[in-house]
């Protein structure tokens, strides 16, 4: 019976392996990256300079983050054939199976043929999903070839820049750089995980994060903000929010965007996103989404004490941002291919391949019938 129940647990609870990346709900607010609290992280520096800490360990020197943004800024280009590429999935596709296609594709046109060309691929990774996802959005549902070689100093106003076609104000910068910092790493969550196991084979950087890709893909993961948006957009009030969510109770619904496997009391990300969803309601001059995503936390933490994770807020904030539900997940792959990469450089600095066990239920040993006896 024990061990049914290891199996239907998922995994939870049960240590994988080590990291010296990140914690998650072992210290001080909950969530460090390389033992920077992600509280003083969102608030003093950038999603750059969080990316250079996952990538090489420490947060950079200021000239070290003006050769990074600049490298950055020189790989926002699309190759002629994955344009080509993106230009043929239609509209209608899932975008996190244009960033996994199109993630695949580079792969194929820029071959990491030697680990020590990990780093150059991984910023390269950094610097083009942006673009990807954009061109192709931006082709499939205006009909327009955008450029994607923009000069704004940051990924996520970058991001904003070629969805909007103009760059974006400085509380919309702010919040992306925020935003994307808080999904950057993760620990041992599915998709990370899942990049970890294809990197334990040896496999090429590509693959590794076009599988995590597909992982992230899943509803019970990266899925969350997608879900929390299509919940809260037809509440028309707080006392509606709090109706409608009483009544997926009394029937058993899931709720998206509540719990996590990890953190018991709290998501030390959700206070963050919290307080930029609320500036950006005030400025948008519709509190609506805010209020009811408000009502919907007291309403949940009151019958089933279940807090809001990293994802709740962030549908009302993304919304806000004139950022399209479809394109939430996404914004995840742009921050947490940091976390992903990270992690292959981990596995592939002291590997050895994941290859667990599983407990046989199946039936008894049998002889094998004839095709007449069958």
């Amino acid at each position: 019976m024990a061990e049914k129940a290891l199996t239907g647990a998922g995994l939870r609870g049960q240590v994988a392996g080590q990291t010296a990346l990140c914690t998650v709900g072992k210290t001080g607010s909950g969530l460090t990256y390389y033992g920077y609290d992600i509280k003083e992280l969102a608030e003093k520096v950038s999603f750059e300079e969080v990316a250079y800490l996952l990538a090489y360990g420490e947060l950079p020197k200021e000239s070290q983050l003006t050769e990074y943004r600049t490298r950055l800024k020189s790989m926002r280009g699309l190759p002629q054939p994955l344009k080509d590429v993106l230009e043929r999935i239609p509209a209608e596709a899932h975008p996190m199976d244009v960033l996994r296609t199109g993630c695949s594709f580079l792969g194929n046109l820029e071959t990491e043929s030697d680990f020590s060309e990990a780093d150059r691929n991984i910023e390269r990774m950094l610097a083009v999903f942006p673009s990807i996802i954009m061109y192709w959005y931006r082709y499939s549902h205006d009909g327009v070839r955008i450029e994607t070689e923009t000069n704004d100093d940051s990924i996520g106003a970058h991001f904003l820049h070629m969805l909007h076609d103009k760059a974006p104000s400085e509380l919309h910068a702010a919040v992306m750089n925020t935003s994307l910092i808080l999904y950057a790493e993760h620990e041992f969550n599915a998709s990370t995980f899942t990049a970890r196991v294809c990197a334990s084979t040896l496999s090429d950087i590509h693959s590794c994060v076009t599988g995590a890709i597909g992982s992230l893909r899943g509803p019970l993961h990266g899925g969350a903000n997608e879900a929390a948006m299509d919940l809260i957009e037809n509440m028309e009030s707080p006392e509606d929010a709090e109706q409608t969510l009483m009544g997926m109770l009394e029937r058993k619904e899931k709720i998206m965007g509540f719990g996590h496997a990890i953190y018991r009391e709290f998501d030390p990300r959700n206070d963050i996103i919290k307080a930029w969803s609320k500036k950006l309601a005030d400025e948008f001059g519709d509190s609506r989404l805010y209020d009811v995503s408000v009502r919907c936390e007291d309403v949940m933490w009151r019958e089933k004490k279940l807090f809001p994770n990293a994802d709740f807020f962030h549908a009302s904030a993304y919304h806000y941002m004139g950022i399209p539900t479809k394109l939430f997940t996404p914004i995840f792959v742009m921050s947490r291919v940091t976390g992903w990469t990270a992690h292959v450089k981990e596995q592939r600095a002291n590997n050895r391949i994941i290859r667990p066990s599983a407990d046989y239920t199946g039936p008894e040993a049998r002889p094998v019938p004839a095709l007449s006896e069958r």
